[in-house]
């Protein structure tokens, strides 16, 4: 689905990232993790063609993005990013129908508007459809771009792919884990999801495979249970932790501070 290797980018003579290697296979959620730093939403922005590489091309589907056509890629990649507009002056319905003009003119379609509705029901938004987008807390907005990301995706292609960064910030507890949930089946109908997180337990929870990242280098990029060990974590982090089993998928727990 997604490849790349020996990719690295420099700003202003100064090392973010160093021959990174990545394959991400189809129907795999892939978690990046990291201290403050590490590079992971360089990485992401990279591997999504927000940024040049300084390295080897990244490939998708087995061809660069350059020999994509736009309206092609536009259903079948997308992306959330940390930094959205705060100042959109549009309803949230309409906001969310933004991530539908690949797929019409002028006028949306009886699909569009059932995408919409379909990923503002995942996010949790259909009850502000009609609000000034502007009117909305930090975390209201960050889960109507949630839709409209989801939303593009919405077809009858296979194997899209989605990079998420920090999609989580601003979320209650419950929010994180229904957008965590909606990713994940996402990636079981044979999508794949590239996404960074700071939360290293839902990481461990949700993810097929993990990279952390330290310094703009591969620490490690393996399954959950490889990645998540004691000596791994308080090493990259500088910080003292415990790993237990988490009674949901016997997947690593982490505790810090122990």
């Amino acid at each position: 689905m997604l490849e790349a290797e020996k990719i690295s980018y420099v700003h202003r003579k100064f090392s973010i990232l160093e021959d990174i290697d990545v394959t991400v296979n189809t129907g795999e959620l892939l978690v990046i993790v990291g201290p403050n730093g590490a590079g992971k939403s360089t990485l992401l922005s990279l591997l999504a063609n927000e940024l040049t590489t300084t390295g080897k091309a990244v490939f998708f589907k087995k061809k660069t993005f350059k020999q994509w056509d736009d309206t092609e890629l536009a259903k079948s990649k997308a992306k959330f990013s940390q930094s959205n507009s705060h100042d959109i002056p549009l309803s949230v319905s309409n906001v969310v129908m933004m991530g539908r003009y690949p797929y019409f003119n002028s006028i949306p379609h009886k699909t569009d508007e059932e995408a919409v509705l379909k990923a503002m029901t995942a996010t949790d938004v259909t009850h502000l459809a009609q609000r000034d987008y502007n009117s909305l807390s930090g975390g209201e907005k960050q889960r109507v771009h949630l839709a409209r990301v989801l939303t593009q995706l919405d077809n009858d292609i296979n194997n899209t792919l989605v990079f998420l960064d920090e999609p989580l910030n601003n979320l209650d507890v419950l929010h994180q884990h229904r957008i965590m949930h909606t990713i994940k089946q996402f990636t079981q109908k044979g999508h794949t999801a590239v996404m960074v997180l700071h939360d290293l337990n839902l990481a461990a929870q949700f993810a097929d495979k993990v990279m952390l990242l330290k310094k703009g280098k591969i620490v490690s990029h393996d399954v959950p249970q490889k990645v998540f060990t004691r000596e791994i974590i308080s090493t990259v982090y500088n910080f003292p932790c415990t790993i237990c089993s988490n009674p949901v998928n016997n997947n690593p727990l982490i505790i810090f501070g122990t």
